[in-house]
């Protein structure tokens, strides 16, 4: 196929990428047909797939609101994906004018996207860099600029882990990016989690994942909740996302299968 002018020539686009089969469940426009196609895969074996994902991403923009009204004016985002509408920058400079915003993501189309819409915001930036390297993220000069580790900080991780294997060690990644925060800077984090699926769902579902290179780690809610171990619960815990905090009354009903589950933490 051609290629698109806002792909860089450095990536593969007869591969899937996690990143864009995100974009293409959220109905943006930047993946390839071989994305379509492994997120169409997807479709068949969950047909709520994009249902889940915009659920997701609903629970990032409501945190982010929280998070402002809360004080926090630095946002550190990584595994961003490609960037929709209402994303972190939109919503937290939107409230707070102030806000400071990095992304960090391994896809290099979400990092080139990124650094296109952000042009000319000179209070956020986007990172090329992969999780299973935080002290690159954290000693990266574009995070250095924006980020003072001296202030609170919310380290956002939105729909990640289920891609950090056990082997990768991902507590002690999460371990490794608490580090330089203060007290009274958060943990945003949410991820998919096969729980209450059925078995077979969810070896077709890493299947597909493990196809396009990026292996599912499906862990239960209380290998979630356990990534928040030096962080103080906001109410209501780790949940079924639609269930943190909802925008009105009754909207969180019949989470079950919303897939992730997440929750903010606030550092002691």
């Amino acid at each position: 196929m051609r290629r698109p002018d806002w792909a860089p020539e450095t990536i593969d686009i007869e591969r899937p990428s996690a990143a864009r089969m995100y974009d293409y469940y959220l109905g943006g426009s930047h993946n390839f047909a071989v994305d379509r196609a492994a997120a169409q895969a997807m479709i068949s074996v969950v047909p709520e797939s994009p249902l889940i994902a915009q659920a997701n991403r609903a629970f990032l923009r409501r945190a982010v609101r929280f998070l402002v009204e809360a004080g926090v004016r630095q946002f550190l985002d990584i595994g961003s994906g490609i960037p929709t509408v209402g994303n972190v920058h939109e919503i937290a400079q939107g409230l707070a004018p102030e806000s400071t915003v990095v992304y960090v993501d391994i896809d290099p189309v979400a990092v080139a996207h990124s650094r296109q819409i952000l042009r000319g915001n000179h209070q956020a930036a986007a990172v090329q860099e992969d999780i299973r390297r935080p002290g690159r993220i954290l000693d990266h000069p574009d995070v250095l600029k924006l980020i003072d580790f001296n202030q609170p900080v919310a380290l956002m991780v939105v729909g990640v882990m289920h891609f950090v294997p056990d082997e990768d060690g991902p507590a002690e990644l999460l371990d490794t990016l608490r580090a330089p925060l203060v007290p009274g800077s958060y943990l945003v984090l949410s991820a998919a989690s096969g729980e209450g699926r059925p078995e077979q769902e969810r070896s077709d579902a890493a299947e597909i994942y493990r196809r396009a290179g990026t292996p599912l780690a499906q862990r239960g809610r209380a290998a979630i909740a356990g990534f928040f171990d030096g962080y103080d619960l906001v109410e209501p815990g780790v949940v079924w996302v639609p269930e943190w905090r909802p925008d009105s009354p009754g909207s969180g009903e019949g989470a079950e299968g919303a897939i992730y589950i997440g929750g903010v933490g606030r550092l002691r």
